[in-house]
């Protein structure tokens, strides 16, 4: 417990400076180091790193495609950037298909596309509002994260009926239900006291708790899918986690697994409908 106590310490002082100097190089940097990290991991776990020169590539697309979202608003760079990564990925696999089996591309096609464009949406998250986007970045990852420990909490102490026995013995019905109270509640609390602390900054706006509600709802159900869906592939290729990065917490998509199914829902939400006005 303190091992998992002092990596999270670690792990929020590090997002508070990474968040703190948004604005420069260093957020796209840090959002491309956990694409590549968890590519790795799963790359690592499904037996492709054999595959050299395509993990490569991958890892190149993952790095990229962070920085043209923060540096390019016309989405025609992206998809002119994943069009050409799938035909070199494809031309790579008509070179080298007696030693790279077809199931081994599409798990790297699968991973690569999903992890990158999931979490480079921390980029498009952030890039909605000049005044907001910390905050909605703030909410995406607490959606994630605390969702689940209300989940934990609420689950170990009035858990009675499992949710899904057969992918995660510990998970239970009461859990996910108290998961999606808390959820709602904190990032009420929180978009309260951010209304507040602007207010007193002479930044005045007005929440939209109707839509917090929806997102804290949504979020924490995408979340536990998340989670479940990451448990079904650790136990696919019969692994405890995804690497040991972050000590009592296991790899990057140990933690990130809930974030990757929230953040594509964050940035068409808050497109359409802002928490603040």
């Amino acid at each position: 417990m303190l091992k998992r106590s002092v990596t999270a310490f670690v792990g929020i002082a590090i997002a508070i400076c990474v968040l703190v100097f948004s604005y420069t190089p260093l957020y796209p940097l840090t959002v491309a180091a956990l694409i590549v990290i968890a590519l790795y991991e799963l790359l690592k776990a499904a037996d492709c790193l054999q595959f050299k020169v395509h993990s490569i590539g991958c890892c190149i697309y993952g790095v990229v495609i962070p920085f043209i979202r923060y540096y390019f608003a016309d989405l025609r760079w992206q998809y002119l950037l994943s069009t050409l990564f799938g035909l070199l990925m494809f031309a790579g696999y008509v070179g080298d298909h007696k030693k790279l089996p077809f199931t081994k591309l599409s798990s790297m096609f699968v991973f690569t596309y999903g992890v990158t464009l999931s979490l480079s949406g921390l980029v498009t998250i952030y890039k909605i509002s000049p005044e907001h986007g910390i905050s909605y970045v703030v909410i995406t990852l607490a959606s994630a994260w605390l969702s689940d420990a209300g989940a934990y909490f609420v689950g170990t102490f009035f858990g009675k009926h499992k949710l899904c026995p057969d992918i995660s013995p510990k998970k239970t019905i009461e859990g996910a239900v108290g998961g999606v109270i808390s959820n709602i509640l904190i990032l009420c609390l929180y978009c309260f006291g951010y209304c507040w602390f602007m207010a007193g900054r002479g930044h005045a706006f007005t929440v939209n708790y109707a839509a917090v509600v929806t997102v804290g709802a949504i979020t924490s159900i995408l979340g536990i899918i998340g989670d479940l869906t990451a448990s079904l592939l650790k136990r696919e290729h019969d692994i405890k986690d995804y690497g040991n990065i972050m000590p009592g917490h296991g790899g990057i998509m140990d933690r990130f697994d809930s974030v990757l199914f929230i953040t594509p829902f964050m940035s068409m939400f808050l497109a359409y409908f802002g928490l603040f006005h």
